[in-house]
């Protein structure tokens, strides 16, 4: 499908546009001619089975894909007002994954104190003030609902937290730097039930001070959190629209098979 998609009648202002976007692993083609729209400060979700690149179009966003060589971009990734295609060879990654944070599927922190580790993205912007260093921190860990659990605990390593605790120390680590863009991918999959509720009502929350984009594979999540649904499948987007609309509504055959569970 090469049709634009985005959420029709009365969205927020859009973010990001991505437009005619491939994406090669090599010679293998991840994305086909993916065309979307991210609306500003709401939470749109990626859904559609295993393989079919989600993830990878989330690693698109904050040039993840970088790291590795032989892979390629064609196309545009527009990052709004400012019209800056993240993609462009002339963007620097780093700044990239400044200014869009990312939350893996595991908690994944750094073998360093709670402090450092929420601290490690200020230090590459080049905050070095130790009153400021430790303003930012406390925010961030405020943000991500964390800062009564470890205020007291700031120079224990972070792996002496629970799993949970580790996932939102993650989040506050994406937070500091102040990115635009938040990324999560697959936030809640390792965690338990309790846990799992704590991460959705903060998703929920930071929305209202920037835009998010979660890939989950568990549909009630993302009806419960998304406001924008985007359905994929081998490689393209086969459905975007509002979660609502999208759940109760499919306009696509294939996005109808896919929600009652006639595959994936």
């Amino acid at each position: 499908m090469n049709s634009s998609h985005a959420v029709p009648g009365d969205s927020p202002g859009s973010k990001v546009e991505i437009r005619g976007l491939n994406f090669f692993y090599g010679a293998k083609q991840a994305l086909k001619d993916i065309s979307v729209t991210i609306p500003e400060n709401a939470v749109t979700a990626l859904i559609g089975p295993s393989g079919c690149g989600k993830t990878t179009l989330l690693r698109c966003l904050n040039r993840m894909h970088d790291l590795y060589p032989g892979n390629r971009y064609e196309g545009e990734i527009v990052l709004l007002p400012e019209n800056l295609n993240i993609v462009s060879r002339s963007v620097d990654p780093m700044e990239m994954r400044l200014r869009v944070g990312m939350v893996f599927q595991k908690p994944n922190p750094f073998p360093k104190s709670i402090f450092e580790n929420v601290a490690f993205g200020l230090r590459v912007k080049g905050v070095s003030g130790r009153g400021e260093l430790s303003t930012r921190v406390e925010a961030a860990l405020r943000s991500a609902a964390l800062w009564e659990e470890v205020k007291e605990r700031l120079s224990e390593s972070a792996y002496s937290l629970s799993g949970g605790q580790q996932q939102r120390l993650c989040i506050a680590r994406a937070l500091a730097p102040e990115p635009e863009l938040l990324l999560f991918d697959e936030p809640t999959s390792a965690l338990d039930p309790a846990s799992t509720a704590r991460i959705e009502d903060l998703v929920y929350e930071l929305k209202n001070r920037l835009t998010i984009v979660i890939v989950t594979h568990n549909m009630q999540q993302a009806a419960r959190v998304s406001d924008q649904t985007v359905f994929f499948y081998h490689g393209e987007v086969i459905e975007a629209d509002r979660t609502e609309t999208l759940f109760e509504h499919p306009r696509q055959e294939l996005t109808r098979h896919y929600l009652t569970g006639q595959f994936g």
